[in-house]
């Protein structure tokens, strides 16, 4: 069975999604889910369903040996970032060469790079009058949003919407295509 470790930083609605998803098939399994906020909700939601959690400082990411024990060891097949608002540190990423995915707010290459993230997107989305958003959900590289697209779904912004309006129709998104996106990943890569 693969095994998946996530990353989140806040509610983690996208990882009890995820986590569920993948309860139900029996393709892979959530082991871990990482936190480095140590009241974000997303802890709550994993230890409901069973899974693993372990918060963690800045420092300690950083660290090599930090992760060798932590993460290595864990076999993992692909490690999601899913809300996770901290750049993932390069050491990491030579350690899980293509097996870092994140999804992002926006259909990138549009509204992506340092600080663009949850409302900050959405509001740009809708300050610059866009006609659709999306989602993207990318492999992870040392640069933020810039790795490889694996896939996008779109969305129509009417010139009503708020930021929160898009919000949801971005949230609706992340609910219906990450799970199985996830699990196309992990089909392609053996």
């Amino acid at each position: 069975m693969k095994r998946i470790a996530i990353f989140a930083s806040g509610s983690g609605t996208n990882a009890e999604n995820i986590i569920t998803y993948f309860q139900e098939n029996k393709k892979a399994e959530v082991v871990l889910v990482l936190s480095n906020n140590p009241n974000a909700l997303v802890l709550d939601r994993a230890k409901a369903l069973n899974v693993n959690t372990l918060v963690f400082s800045k420092a300690q990411l950083n660290d090599p040996k930090w992760a060798a024990v932590n993460l290595v060891e864990l076999d993992l097949d692909l490690i999601v970032l899913a809300g996770f608002l901290w750049k993932f540190p390069e050491h990491l990423l030579e350690i899980a060469q293509n097996k870092v995915v994140n999804v992002h707010p926006a259909l990138l290459p549009k509204y992506g790079g340092k600080g663009m993230y949850g409302m900050h997107v959405h509001k740009a989305i809708v300050d610059n009058k866009e006609q659709e958003s999306g989602i993207t959900i990318h492999f992870v590289n040392e640069h933020y949003d810039e790795g490889a697209v694996v896939f996008q779904a779109k969305c129509r912004i009417n010139t009503t919407d708020t930021p929160s309006d898009v919000a949801a129709k971005i949230h609706q998104l992340e609910m219906k295509h990450f799970p199985e996106v996830i699990q196309q990943i992990l089909s392609d890569h053996g």
